[in-house]
């Protein structure tokens, strides 16, 4: 290994597709330097990945790039629901379902909102925003070596365009390289699960009449049942361009040299139900559908995200949204190390915080597939009742890691949603006035903890003011209450202490990622020292409180 060092920096990110740019952007947010490689040369050309959660739309809202996203996915804003049919043409069609968010329920929960933002839509945005932050993204760059020692990690990258190797000294090292994680393999990780589920062929294409036989169905996509050539419809455009996943049967011989542009264009014509269509096929791409999670999210100064850490069935996007909130989850955990306001045993809970909640939510994620009868996964859907989208996509929850009095007797993910705070939860969302601007509890989490004490709860804000002078812990402390006097105003009708389960003297703390950490329903005569223990359990240990 060569003992000259070309770069030195906090982390390094290995991978820029969705996850690993989340990951630059989070961090640019948080004033990280960072460098970020990827060996490819730009970003996704291919239309996949596209359903993007409430949750994942709030961390995007908070990291102030929500408009942007929704302004590139504007074409495909009014398209909803999920259709079933033998073809567009024939007389079976059931809507699975018409409406992501029927009636508009979903306001009461969230400031945000379901965003439909293929791939190669969505990384651009994010690529942008996180070099405006200052994040050093360098693509046509892969990673040859990476060697962890007690003090941080040193890799050897090189550009493929040159030749050109360079050495990297990092802090930290996050390993979002992909389901074949080359990162995952030399730590010697492995996966666990059900293993692969069925594998499909991705063909983007031109069909101009295409639109006429869809009509008014403005669908996220269309599972077509016909025997003949079932496959899934997706609209890239609504009008001309579109994506058609085809089942492939690998374990049957079946080669990708076998689908031919002409096959597609038969298989195409076949599952729509129009004989005569015109179809231009643009592109092929393979995937494969799967259901594993990693034996443990890194080791040392080492560490997974996204696919690399997990790999889910599609149905759902759930393993594109995971793999997003797994890079906030750590995001905010290596700045507070990193600057000093929180110990290294605070990165010991992203294993012990995320795996649960992806073990739970790919199990989730392959029932889904069942459920729609995805075309090439063979599998009738299971018994039992399942967890709603709703508590998978906000009510998973942290049993164990940076939190205090979390239930111990609940899984990772609800069978339901409630909206209520609790330690290990989201924290819920209420509308309030900040001297005269309107704005979400969830606006209030990103940077720093946040302690929030209700009307009566003066000694614990006195409490929180008094350990963040001390310590340097950035903990920023709000009194929310009926009036003026108080620095949050809940809007008319909304009862901050009933939704975070607290009297009017009780307290909570909520973690940068909006999670709730720990919660006092009401005061305490030992305010100052309850709260300091607290975070020194929480943050893994806290500056100046020996």
């Amino acid at each position: 290994m060569t003992s000259k060092i070309d770069d030195r920096v906090p982390v390094l990110i290995v991978g820029g597709s969705l996850v690993g740019l989340s990951a630059s952007l989070f961090l640019g947010r948080l004033g990280i330097e960072h460098v970020l490689v990827e060996r490819h040369a730009q970003t996704s050309h291919h239309p996949r990945g596209r359903g993007n959660n409430v949750r994942t739309m709030e961390l995007f809202r908070t990291a102030g790039v929500e408009p942007l996203i929704r302004e590139a996915a504007s074409v495909l804003a009014e398209n909803h629901g999920i259709l079933q049919a033998d073809t567009l043409t024939g007389s079976e069609q059931e809507w699975l379902f018409k409406q992501i968010d029927p009636g508009g329920a979903l306001a009461k929960f969230s400031p945000s909102g379901w965003c439909l933002c293929s791939q190669n839509d969505l990384e651009p945005v994010l690529l942008r925003s996180a070099r405006d932050l200052g994040g050093d993204l360098r693509f046509g760059t892969e990673l040859i070596s990476a060697e962890e020692d007690a003090e941080g990690v040193t890799a050897v990258v090189r550009s493929r365009e040159t030749g050109e190797d360079r050495t990297i000294r990092a802090d930290y090292l996050v390993a979002a390289d992909g389901p074949r994680s080359p990162v995952r393999e030399r730590l010697g990780i492995g996966m666990t699960g059900a293993g692969d589920l069925f594998h499909n062929v991705s063909i983007t294409f031109k069909a101009k009449r295409l639109a006429d036989a869809v009509g008014d169905r403005r669908f996220i996509v269309c599972y077509l049942t016909n025997p003949e050539s079932p496959g899934a419809l997706l609209p890239v455009d609504n009008d001309q361009n579109w994506v058609f996943h085809a089942p492939w049967r690998p374990d049957d011989g079946e080669t990708l040299e076998d689908f031919t542009d002409q096959r597609c264009e038969a298989l195409i014509r076949t599952a729509v139900g129009v004989p005569d269509l015109e179809v231009e096929v643009t592109g092929k791409a393979p995937w494969h559908a799967a259901e594993r999670v990693a034996e443990r999210y890194g080791t040392g100064r080492i560490f997974l995200a996204g696919d690399s850490a997990h790999e889910m069935s599609p149905t759902g996007a759930f393993g594109s949204n995971t793999g997003i909130q797994d890079a906030h989850n750590l995001a905010w955990k290596l700045a507070a190390v990193l600057r000093g306001w929180a110990g290294p045993g605070l990165l010991e809970t992203y294993d012990a915080e995320r795996r649960p909640v992806a073990l739970a939510t790919g199990a989730r994620a392959s029932t889904r597939s069942a459920e729609h009868r995805h075309p090439g996964y063979d599998v009738s859907p299971g018994a039992g009742r399942k967890p709603g989208m709703l508590a998978v996509v906000l009510g998973y929850r942290y049993l164990d890691g940076a939190v205090v009095g979390a239930p111990q007797d609940q899984p990772a993910v609800p069978e339901e949603f409630r909206p209520l705070a609790q330690p290990g939860g989201r924290a819920p969302h209420m509308w309030l006035s900040q001297e005269g601007r309107r704005l979400s509890t969830l606006d209030l989490y990103e940077r720093t903890p946040v302690l929030l004490s209700g009307p009566a709860g003066g000694a614990w804000h006195e409490a929180g003011l008094s350990i963040a002078g001390r310590t340097g812990i950035p903990l920023a402390c709000y009194r929310v209450g009926p009036d003026e006097n108080h620095d949050l105003v809940p809007e008319e009708g909304a009862d901050w202490a009933q939704m975070h389960g607290a009297e009017n003297d009780g307290a909570v703390l909520v973690r940068p990622d909006g999670f709730i950490a720990w919660r006092s329903r009401t005061a305490d005569a030992n305010a100052e020292r309850t709260l300091a223990d607290v975070l020194e359990k929480v943050l893994g240990g806290v500056p100046g409180n020996g």
